[in-house]
């Protein structure tokens, strides 16, 4: 199904009747309704954590009502999908913001009505209010990328960088950023380094190709700080017709992107096990819809920053992806499977690499 068909549309997912026993114990409960409000068009949304969200809340309560909506990068549509799914009677809110500033107006809204708000992926700013967080630990995306880029630059002494970093408004871009400056500081040069609004492709492409321009196409490995970036940045190196590509680094493991590792585009990306984040935010949203006490397991006693206090926080462990761990990542986890991997556009690639 595409995914523009959500952009504008609600998808109401009637998980049928069941005995809800999951976290509460068991006994029979009356279902609740669970909002799932994701902020744009990336694929992985619906190819992954849209799925995987449902199977989990399912199996721990399939009369429970799956309210799913698409913001398509729209900061404004994001709030009318909110205020609709609280006027609707909506339990909980699964949010993963598309201005995770202006996002502290749901929470507000939501609290105002007893209804918690779980961030999604990104952290929502500056609000006490927010109930939880689920997402993967920035700080060790950003150090597997930096040191991923270190090593594939291993034979430069002083190799040349351009850092092409996320959406400057993203908290999660910026400990990303942070991270991966941790890692590369003092052992290259960082001759050109943007933040990217909306992490866009297209942005990335312009500030790539800026870049080459003032360098003369000398860069030894570019820090893109998500896939997304990673296409633009491609994009343009192809464009300046540059006879060997240097490394370029990625995260979210999107398709695309472990397409280009097999071709050699990219060299590496970070996989964030979406069932791991879906299934976590899931038990979260269930045990909060039907007032369970959140085991604290879960937590582990871990927090983060928004700016107004420390936030609950189920912090996932990313791991990263280079052609030669392709096999025991993303295929092993199911992520991507060789089929989808290996298109007749790819047959070459996925031949060389051992997938077929």
């Amino acid at each position: 199904m595409n995914l523009s068909k959500f952009a504008a549309a609600l998808l109401l997912l009637g998980l049928g009747a069941v005995a809800c026993g999951g976290s509460s114990g068991g006994g029979v409960t009356p279902g609740k309704k669970i909002a799932f409000l994701m902020p744009d068009a990336a694929p992985r949304y619906e190819s992954q954590d849209l799925p995987l969200f449902q199977a989990k809340v399912r199996s721990m309560c399939s009369d429970c009502e799956l309210v799913y909506r698409n913001a398509g990068g729209d900061a404004a549509v994001q709030r009318q999908q909110a205020e609709a799914a609280l006027a609707s009677g909506a339990n909980v809110l699964v949010l993963d913001a598309v201005d995770t500033s202006a996002a502290s107006v749901i929470v507000t809204a939501a609290a105002k009505r007893h209804v918690p708000v779980i961030a999604y992926d990104r952290l929502i700013l500056n609000t006490t209010e927010l109930a939880y967080y689920v997402s993967f630990d920035d700080a060790t995306v950003g150090a597997l990328q930096g040191s991923a880029l270190l090593s594939a630059m291993k034979s430069s002494a002083r190799p040349t960088v351009v850092m092409i970093h996320g959406d400057p408004t993203d908290l999660s871009a910026q400990v990303l950023k942070k991270a991966a400056h941790g890692a590369l500081d003092g052992k290259v040069t960082v001759a050109k380094e943007y933040d990217t609004p909306s992490s866009s492709a297209g942005g990335a492409q312009e500030e790539m190709t800026q870049a080459l321009a003032a360098l003369n196409n000398k860069v030894d490995g570019v820090y893109a700080a998500n896939d997304e970036v990673a296409s633009g940045v491609v994009i343009a190196m192809k464009a300046a017709k540059l006879k060997t590509l240097p490394p370029v680094t990625g995260g979210n493991a999107e398709l695309s992107a472990v397409q280009r590792i097999l071709t050699g585009e990219q060299y590496m990306t970070v996989y964030r096990p979406a069932r791991q984040e879906a299934e976590a935010a899931a038990t979260l949203a269930y045990d909060l819809a039907f007032g369970v006490r959140v085991p604290s397991e879960l937590t582990a006693g871990k927090t983060a920053d928004n700016g107004a206090r420390g936030v609950p926080a189920v912090l996932v462990q990313p791991v990263s992806v280079t052609r030669r761990t392709l096999v025991t990542t993303v295929i092993a986890d199911g992520f991507w499977s060789r089929a989808q991997l290996c298109t007749p556009d790819y047959a070459q690639a996925c031949k060389a690499a051992g997938l077929s």
